[in-house]
């Protein structure tokens, strides 16, 4: 169930249901049984109010006020809008609802009732307003459970549109969308529970999703572990470029690299620095390289065949050229920092070099400044990943407690396993030396990407509270432990 569903391609999933026999009726009862199952699994009967939507969320929230009233629970309903106005489904569970139906308003929540959220789904386009927003914002500081998401949440974006309430559960159905994995979406839909009303699983076939919640499953399978017959130039030989002045990008980056499986690392760094590199980790290789000529030279070996540019490096003409050397050259690339902010103002230059062995890792201050308005900086971040990948021929991998990958041909991942204790310096050269040591050992940009971040989220996990970047590649042996034990 690692797919996300667009709100489009849900409603396609619901049709072929239907075409395959499953009626209307039936998905809504069976999604109603399940809200009321999730529902009695957590709290014991006590004064409920259902607030009905307009549309088929209204529908299913029909369908919870009467099992919910047949389970002994005091319940009161209130509907937005008017009988007379509901169609189709909705209108059937009207029908088999025995008990009056109340205006919808702020005061049916007095008292604190527990509050089942059936308003609006995931199809809501436009900012609430009005009493329905009145409504919602009248739940706060009560408990609300969410059905498909809370009201006002664009299921595609995870964006609030006007408002919209805390959830302590959020119910939805057959699988989830991108709004209960992107921000602020993830944090407002609380536990989500993902039940099953009866849409058969080959409805996919059709659907084709190109989105899914990353995870081993996606990847597990392409892992590149150790061969028995195997050395370490078949690891690959990954490169960092190293900065003369913050050296501890460069140091972290390439330990992470080792860590993840990369057979050799080298740091190519300034001669001056060369003393504060060598004193590091004896792992990991230092050479020392004068200019962008030099470093030119040593990718003329053709055993070092991925090359990591930006953390610590400095911005300007020296890694801006450097960049183009390491393209050139036709080595995996990742980018990262500095080597992205060089390329703020020659962004089509950059883009007419990459391909799809190529991963680049921005925050969200440098994925602006590199990609600007032409990604539509307004759009949802799925869209702007997926955008920005098609336009630079690269795989992004946009950081964030919600990070996204996407790939140019339209994949993307959202990742959710990240702690907050990630959010520390020097934590993005840690995966970006992770992302290299993937590219070394033979896996595609995408993959490598997704199989990094995720493996990178575990990590700050496993550690926990007081994390520095320093710990992530020290974490990283036990991470890896465990996921070959899972097959």
């Amino acid at each position: 169930m690692d797919e996300l569903l667009s709100v489009a391609e849900m409603y396609r999933a619901d049709q072929l249901a239907m075409a395959a026999g499953v009626s209307g009726p039936a998905l809504m009862e069976a999604a109603g049984a399940a809200v009321v199952h999730a529902v009695c699994e957590r709290w014991a009967p006590h004064p409920t109010a259902v607030l009905c939507g307009p549309g088929n969320n209204g529908g299913d929230g029909f369908v919870i006020a009467r099992l919910l009233l047949e389970a002994g629970w005091p319940v009161r309903l209130a509907l937005l809008g008017t009988r007379s106005a509901l169609t189709g489904d909705a209108a059937v569970a009207a029908d088999r609802w025995p008990g009056p139906i109340e205006a919808a308003d702020p005061y049916i929540l007095k008292g604190n009732p527990l509050v089942i959220d059936a308003l609006f789904g995931a199809g809501l386009s436009r900012p609430l307003d009005g009493i329905a927003r009145a409504i919602v914002e009248a739940m706060d500081g009560r408990t609300v459970v969410a059905v498909d998401v809370p009201s006002g949440l664009h299921g595609d974006s995870g964006r609030v549109l006007g408002a919209a309430p805390q959830a302590s559960l959020t119910v939805t159905f057959f699988r989830r969308k991108p709004g209960h994995v992107l921000l602020p979406g993830r944090t407002l839909c609380g536990e989500v529970v993902v039940a099953d009303i009866g849409i058969p699983d080959r409805v996919l076939d059709s659907i084709n999703p190109r989105t899914a919640v990353n995870g081993p499953s996606l990847w597990r399978h392409r892992f590149p572990w150790p061969a028995l017959d195997g050395h370490k130039y078949a690891r690959g030989h990954a490169v960092v470029l190293g900065g003369g002045r913050m050296t501890g990008a460069a140091r972290l980056a390439s330990l992470a690299a080792l860590r993840i499986g990369a057979g050799l690392v080298t740091v190519a760094c300034p001669p001056e620095a060369f003393a504060v590199y060598a004193a590091g980790c004896p792992s990991v290789i230092v050479d020392p390289v004068g200019d962008v000529e030099a470093f030119a030279r040593l990718l003329g070996d053709q055993r070092k065949n991925a090359v990591l540019l930006g953390p610590g490096a400095g911005r300007g003409p020296q890694t801006h050229a450097a960049v183009m050397e390491a393209l050139d050259a036709g080595k995996a690339c990742v980018l990262d920092a500095d080597a992205l902010t060089s390329f703020a103002d020659a962004s089509d230059e950059l883009f007419d070099r990459l391909g799809g062995r190529c991963v680049l890792t921005p925050h969200e201050g440098e994925f602006a400044r590199l990609f600007g308005d032409s990604v539509g900086m307004d759009g949802d971040k799925l869209s702007r990943v997926r955008a920005a990948a098609a336009r630079s021929g690269a795989v992004v991998l946009l950081k964030g407690a919600d990070s996204v990958v996407a790939a140019p041909d339209g994949r993307a991942v959202v990742n959710v396993n990240a702690p907050p204790d990630l959010a520390t310096a020097g934590t993005g050269d840690v995966l970006a030396g992770m992302v290299l040591g993937l590219l070394a050992q033979g896996m595609d940009g995408f993959e490598a990407a997704c199989t990094a971040v995720w493996l990178h989220g575990e990590a700050g996990r496993a550690f926990g509270p007081g994390l520095i970047s320093d710990d992530l590649p020290a974490a990283l042996p036990g991470v890896l432990k465990a996921l070959k034990a899972q097959g």
